[in-house]
């Protein structure tokens, strides 16, 4: 199993962006699809996740509102619209998967056991 991540960059606060996250190697149908992210000098932190069944999401109070995710079956792509983007939302972002299905949100790092090699976010003020 392999994961993509992609679509990081520089933006102006204010901006948006669109992280994508490829799967490969299995579907993920049934599956929760989680992104993190690690701050300079901050431990990894929970953003968000989606159901890939019905497409329910749950957000992190940081982001919620400003962030949403989405899935598309067809390309087992997972992604992540930012939008209003904040300095403090300046890190790399992860998305990653478990092993096993199942319907039970997933919030923490542990929960998961594929990452992708992280996409690099600096939002400037």
């Amino acid at each position: 199993v392999q994961l993509q991540a992609s679509g990081g960059g520089l933006v102006q606060a204010g901006g948006s962006l669109r992280l994508s996250c490829a799967a490969s190697g299995r579907s993920f149908s049934n599956y929760v699809m989680g992104w993190f992210r690690q701050a300079p000098g901050k431990e990894r932190e929970f953003v968000g996740a989606i159901k890939w069944v019905g497409g329910s999401t749950v957000y992190s109070d940081s982001v919620k509102g400003r962030f949403t995710i989405s899935r598309d079956g067809a390309k087992n792509t997972v992604y992540l619209q930012m939008s209003n983007l904040k300095p403090e939302d300046t890190a790399v972002y992860y998305c990653a998967a478990p092993r096993t299905y199942g319907s039970t949100w997933l919030l923490r790092e542990y929960e998961y056991d594929y990452w992708g090699q992280g996409t690099e976010v600096t939002v400037s003020s």
